[in-house]
């Protein structure tokens, strides 16, 4: 697909220099001397040969058309450099020169002219504003970079020319083999999707590393990702995750959902590992690329030193992964190879005296063991440790395994040679175990994802017809706030239990509601222009007489006035008391990339104060439901605790499925929040006790 990008056999280095340090010299200069095979060709009307190459004027002034063209001219001459070789017959572009986008609205349009002229001429375009691209395997460095890394299986995409730079220098230090380097720079035209569909389907890639401040389209990266998810691991570094979010929320939902919030949920959906910090994004994809995908998450870890290994079982257990239970015939195992001051369950502490045969006895037996899916091992320099022949004994150990393992030597001069060995045997080496363990971690999630079931979305027999009419009634009345007692209505439509209630104009009105739903009741006030309504003294419980009632309509109608004199007011909504249960609030909010996001959590200060929430993006199944309950910390409150008995879980699973249906059934729908909905014990009635909806400003 992007063969003239990858793979070209002739290249144009249109603004080539004789100067050594200008872009145009350097990118020269790196293809020549890392080895391009193919046709290399320098562009400048000025020059006649440029580092022994001969010169052309123009790409037309070429024998054949390149099919590759980089072109690093000055910003004013890109244009007539783009045009020259599209008239040419180029293949693919690289642009390097910036001054477009990122410079304001006078360069974005400049940029999409080029990007229409391009995609005219089934061209495919690079840049611009970028560093280039390196392909090591085809000894092609189209870039301005310093380095050319060695030949290895990780491909990196980075929107950050600078950021591949650090890279490239920490891979070098590293001795770390790479495979594609790509800066995107502006994405014009080909994006992080385009790449994603690439390198899922490229040989020489084993996994993919990316550094991501956007998504062009969201629906788009989704399908690349979890395309390319189930073929390779996909590592990923979202920068730009404090940005406030670009809509004004007016629910809950919508407050919580964060600029990042929509990344996250887009990266869980399509099996995207998530590196929180750049130092993690290269221990993950290290590992992912020297090690097999665990089929478990239960670990073991081997140490000649008990303090780490109590951080080792720290790190495993507060990551959510489990410390494997050893079997009876491998204790025996150890406790015949191992020193009777040895530990023989979990950690195995091996003692410091350790020599590199010890190790290796130790590791065999953890690895055979059938109720070990990955192992850990720690080495910390003391006076007999020879940390080079014990990285020997780990590649022996581990050689043809189908378990990952992950060493941690801790120290320095002292581990040097041992950490050099491990590298060549291609053992993932992390300076202390947390780190390691975090490493692992990501490649157990990934193996879940992996065996996850496939996603069937249930479908419930609704009212649309009933929903679309209230829709439409607000749109064009310009009522995009959609009232308690519409937004219930539209609820009843997908099936959920509503208390009886109406609306009431006047305080005779309420009573006489009052009075045919049954008392107690709950009096709430009714207007577009209230969205918290207990704020403002705008609710009132436990009415229990049409004197309450009387008193409670006229209070209430005074206080909201006082307190907010321009809003609209009317109608009240009377409604039946809700039964006792546990209070959770339900919503959804339209993500401006993803689109529709469920949210779901516990009620009061789990909310306001500890946000202890969950997302994940529509449509969603029953599985992906019961994930977004047990992911909150709060989730063991549901199934009862300290004498509390446990709700119906599956009920708020299949209401967070009716609110996916709901939200992709209509777009309009922008924000909704059921708050509380009061949740009961399995085989009594759940409802939905307060609603609110909000559509999208078309």
């Amino acid at each position: 697909m992007l063969e003239s990008l990858f793979k070209p056999t002739s290249i144009a280095v249109v603004g080539a220099s004789r100067t050594p340090g200008k872009v145009g010299y350097e990118i020269l200069h790196n293809l020549q001397i890392h080895g391009f095979a193919g046709q290399l060709t320098p562009v400048n009307p000025s020059a006649s040969e440029i580092l022994g190459l001969a010169c052309r004027p123009s790409c037309r002034a070429m024998e054949a058309p390149p099919d590759l063209a980089v072109i690093a001219v000055p910003n004013a001459a890109v244009e007539v450099a783009v045009d020259d070789a599209l008239e040419a017959g180029v293949g693919a572009l690289i642009i390097i020169t910036a001054g477009f986008k990122e410079t304001g609205a006078k360069g974005a349009a400049r940029e999409k002219e080029i990007a229409v002229r391009c995609r005219e001429r089934n061209v495919r375009l690079l840049g611009p504003n970028c560093l280039g691209l390196i392909n090591v395997q085809h000894r092609m460095n189209a870039s301005f970079a310093k380095h050319m890394p060695r030949a290895g299986s990780i491909s990196v995409l980075s929107q950050s020319g600078a950021l591949l730079t650090a890279i490239l220098d920490w891979a070098a230090e590293r001795q770390m083999g790479l495979a594609k380097m790509i800066s995107m720079g502006n994405k014009a035209d080909l994006s992080e999707t385009d790449f994603l569909e690439a390198l899922a389907d490229d040989p020489d890639t084993r996994v993919i590393v990316g550094y991501l401040e956007s998504v062009a389209a969201g629906d788009a990266f989704i399908k690349a990702a979890e395309e390319a998810a189930t073929h390779k691991p996909v590592v990923l570094y979202k920068a730009g995750v404090t940005a406030a979010g670009g809509r004004a929320a007016s629910s809950h939902t919508g407050s919580l959902a964060g600029a990042d919030v929509g990344y996250a949920a887009a990266f869980l959906r399509a099996g995207v590992v998530r590196a929180e910090k750049f130092e993690t994004l290269f221990d993950i994809a290290t590992a992912f690329d020297t090690q097999p995908v665990p089929e478990g998450n239960r670990v073991v870890v081997v140490t000649n030193a008990g303090g780490p290994g109590i951080m080792a079982a720290d790190a495993i257990e507060l990551s959510g992964l489990r410390m494997a239970v050893l079997a009876p015939e491998t204790t025996e195992r150890l406790r015949r190879a191992l020193p009777a001051a040895a530990s023989v369950v979990n950690p195995v502490d091996v003692l410091g005296d350790a020599d590199a045969a010890r190790y290796g006895e130790a590791l065999d037996a953890v690895m055979r063991d059938p109720g070990v899916d990955a192992v850990v091992v720690i080495l910390t320099p003391q006076a007999m440790t020879d940390a080079e022949a014990t990285a020997r004994a780990i590649q022996a150990v581990s050689a043809g395994a189908k378990k990952p393992m992950l060493a941690s030597f801790m120290g320095g001069a002292d581990v040097r040679a041992g950490r050099s060995a491990l590298a060549e045997a291609r053992i993932p080496d992390y300076p202390a175990p947390e780190r390691a363990v975090a490493a692992l971690k990501a490649m157990c999630e990934y193996s879940a994802w992996l065996r996850r079931p496939p996603r069937v979305v249930t479908r419930f027999p609704v009212n649309r017809r009933r929903v679309e009419r209230i829709v439409q009634r607000h749109l064009r009345t310009g009522e995009f706030q959609v009232g308690e007692a519409a937004a219930k209505d539209i609820l009843r439509a997908y099936d959920f239990t509503i208390p009886a209630g109406a609306l009431a104009g006047s305080a005779d009105e309420a009573v006489e509601v009052a009075e045919r739903i049954g008392y107690p009741v709950a009096m709430k006030v009714a207007s577009p222009d209230i969205i918290h309504k207990s704020d403002l003294g705008g609710v009132k419980l436990n009415l229990a007489s049409a004197e309450a009632v009387r008193d409670a309509y006229d209070l209430m109608l005074i206080r909201v006035r006082q307190k907010m004199p321009t809003a609209r007011l009317g109608d009240v909504y009377i409604e039946q008391m809700c039964p006792r249960g546990r209070e959770v609030i339900l919503g959804m909010t339209r993500d401006p990339q993803f689109g529709p996001m469920l949210m779901f959590g516990l009620g009061g200060i789990f909310v306001e104060v500890m946000k202890d929430v969950a997302f994940h993006l529509a449509p969603i199944t029953r599985q992906e439901a019961m994930q977004m309950l047990q992911s909150t910390k709060s989730f063991s409150l549901l199934r009862g605790v300290r004498g509390q008995r446990s709700v119906d879980t599956l009920t708020i699973a299949e209401a967070l499925q009716r609110i996916s249906q709901l939200a992709t059934d209509f777009p309009q729908i922008q924000e909704m929040d059921i708050n509380p909905f009061i949740v009961a014990e399995v085989g009594q009635v759940s409802v939905a006790a307060d609603a609110r909806i909000t559509l999208a400003k078309v």
